[in-house]
């Protein structure tokens, strides 16, 4: 997750000055982080990001370091309905203070809140080097 926030806090940073740089500088209009369509410009290039990756190959930059991909409940690929369910689904892990993420270490499965919301999986590869 580490690895990802870092990409996406570049990226958001990009996408901001995209919005900002020419609305301030060229039309000398101020633009407001508390700004609700700002804010939700930035939401949706977070799902972007994530809903790409796993949707584009199943791995975002984090989970191709670490070796895992995810897949539906039926090891298919993942499509954009069930990469948005998981993102949004990955919210409430979040919400809940993280409970989500960490409910692997319990559940019989090993799966976490969003993944079983979305019949999703994270499945481990196996090293070609091995």
């Amino acid at each position: 997750m580490i690895y990802d926030s870092l990409l996406l806090i570049a990226i958001l940073v990009i996408a901001s000055a995209i919005v900002v740089v020419p609305l301030g500088i060229g039309l000398g209009i101020e633009v407001q982080g508390s700004n609700l369509w700002f804010r939700a410009y930035l939401l949706l290039v977070s799902v972007m990001f994530y809903c790409g990756f796993w949707v584009g190959g199943g791995q975002t930059l984090g989970m191709r370091a670490w070796r895992v991909q995810v897949v539906r409940d039926n090891g298919a690929a993942l499509g954009p309905s069930h990469a948005l369910a998981r993102w949004f689904a990955a919210l409430l892990s979040w919400a809940a203070c993280g409970l989500g993420f960490v409910w692997v270490l319990v559940d019989r499965d090993r799966l976490a809140w969003h993944d079983r919301l979305s019949h999703t999986r994270l499945v481990l590869l196996h090293d070609p080097r091995a």
